[in-house]
């Protein structure tokens, strides 16, 4: 654990800050953790602000009561805006990473290749990510982890009886316990995340980190921000103190996620000539089938996820019909009890069940269709960011195809029943896969009847060589701020495909080693 010399806690100002530096950094997550670790090892003067609080495993108790209110938005609870998709992000000095389930993949090669070709980025291929790729997994210990419970096994064994592709899933961990509650805050420090990597890193060169600090607004004169305007939150990183932070610095990297980036430049009225701020913001829509194995499969224990399957991703080809990617989620009690969608005595057979409950789900790879434009994030009157994820046929027909492959496994690994996660579908589920596939053939796919999930947000600050169709540049700096960088993933032009921590990892590293260039830092190996 680093020194906590230079950690200023917003909820202990008695007085407004103003602070000075090379480099401000807003968001500690993926992107922003790692631009900091590169940017202060190149002499530069860094202050990250986060909107979350400061843990360490120690305050990590693996219980979800306490979780979800101390390290995700919204309690766990973020939606868009019509509440038909819940929204699982992290806000804690880490971000996402210090709650995610640790599933770590390079960039399918055809994302790469329709952000070149559609959007003109440069420099985003596998020859050119290999080396960021490399480093990235070397510095955060990823490789494929081995050990599947039993959650994970139904995926495993089912997709290999029917001869689909399944694979181990690349884990950024460290002497894992295989605990299980990775999205509650690794309490072993095991898991490789911001939070006990880059950020400590920073602290050590010098960086300066202020949690539970909200970034209100950039301060821009002309075609340059020169300041970032924060407020300084309570304890519960939600309500303000009152007190004031003001950071100067002649560059400014956004990295708080793609909802919370979008929403700071709107708030800042950042220059928008063509309208693009916020637009074609994406989710992996996931959908949600569940199983009652015979055997006892207790979900809520070992790695969350180590098993996935791209068996669909590419169904009809890279601009076809909606692909997905197959993986498998934990079940915890709470989290399981609210996605639940039925009530009384059904509700309670439902969670009776939870010791023999197995669940995939289904990851959409939206955004590369004329029909899945995404989503718009706007503000609300209280000026927080809010996701409008309009729900079309292209999408529904991807959620139905994959309830269909999610049965066929998991009878195929020896479900007893499987019960499609509808509010339409019969809560003790169906014995057989044709029993199953007709209720699914015959669901009403529509927003609200269907749970839907994502914990993956891209997109709203879209990279391009044209200004008419992108927010930044391939550099990740702002098409008309000379001097505002996006370092986070609402930079995608697409959904990925795929888990977007390793690509949010890869394209900051890099992106950070230019900007330490251009700030005059000199550049030094994080690995």
């Amino acid at each position: 654990m680093a020194s906590t010399d230079n950690v200023i806690h917003g909820a202990k100002l008695d007085k407004d800050l103003t602070l000075r530096a090379d480099v401000v950094i807003i968001g500690t997550g993926a992107g922003g953790g790692t631009a900091a670790e590169i940017l202060s090892a190149a002499g530069l003067k860094v202050v990250m602000l986060e909107e979350g609080g400061y843990y360490q495993a120690a305050d990590f108790r693996m219980q979800e009561a306490d979780a979800y209110p101390n390290l995700y938005y919204e309690v766990g609870a973020r939606k868009t805006k019509d509440k038909s998709i819940s929204i699982l992000q992290g806000r804690a000095v880490g971000g996402s990473t210090t709650i995610n389930w640790t599933s770590c993949f390079r960039t399918p090669t055809e994302t790469f290749a329709y952000w070149t070709n559609t959007f003109g980025a440069k420099g985003y291929n596998d020859a050119d990510m290999a080396p960021w790729f490399t480093n990235m997994e070397k510095r955060l210990n990823i490789e494929p982890w081995p050990i599947r419970n039993p959650n994970n096994d139904v995926l495993h064994r089912g997709a290999k009886k029917l001869g689909w592709v399944v694979e181990a899933i690349p884990r950024n961990v460290k002497a894992c316990r295989n605990l299980g509650y990775c999205s509650m805050g690794c309490p072993v420090d095991a898991k490789q995340s911001m939070l006990v990597t880059t950020i400590p890193a920073a602290l050590a060169n010098g960086a300066t980190l202020v949690p539970q600090a909200r970034a209100q607004t950039l301060e821009i004169k002309g075609d340059r921000v020169v300041a970032v305007n924060a407020i300084a939150l309570k304890q519960n990183s939600v309500d303000a103190t009152g007190k004031k932070i003001r950071i100067e610095a002649p560059h400014v990297v956004a990295a708080g996620g793609a909802i919370n980036t979008p929403g700071l430049l709107l708030r800042s009225e950042a220059p928008d000539p063509y309208d693009r701020i916020g637009k074609r913001t994406f989710l992996h829509v996931t959908n949600v089938s569940t199983a009652i194995m015979p055997e006892k499969i207790e979900p809520f224990y070992g790695a969350p996820q180590s098993a996935y399957s791209n068996q669909f991703l590419f169904r009809d080809g890279v601009t076809g019909r909606l692909g997905y990617k197959l993986e498998v989620p934990p079940l915890h009690p709470i989290l399981t009890a609210v996605s639940a969608l039925w009530f009384g005595k059904e509700h309670a057979d439902v969670m009776a069940q939870l010791p023999h409950m197995n669940a995939l789900i289904a990851l959409m790879r939206d955004g590369f269709h004329e029909d899945s434009p995404g989503g718009t994030v706007s503000l609300l009157s209280d000026g927080s960011p809010v996701l409008d994820y309009p729900l079309t046929n292209y999408l529904w027909d991807g959620v139905r195809h994959a309830y269909s492959s999610m049965a066929e496994i998991q009878f195929a690994a020896g479900a007893s029943r499987v019960v499609p996660v509808h509010m339409d579908a019969r809560p003790d589920g169906y014995a057989t896969l044709a029993e199953t596939k007709k209720a699914i053939a015959n669901l009403s796919l529509k927003a609200l009847r269907t749970q839907l999930f994502s914990a993956h947000v891209m997109g709203g600050c879209g990279m391009g060589a044209d200004p008419k169709n992108s927010v930044v540049d391939s550099t990740g700096k702002h098409h008309q701020l000379a001097n505002l960088w996006v370092f986070d993933g609402s930079l995608f032009p697409t959904s990925l495909g795929t888990n977007p921590s390793l690509t949010i990892y890869a394209i900051a590293a890099r992106l950070a080693t230019r900007l330490a260039e251009v700030a005059g830092g000199k550049i030094k190996s994080t690995t």
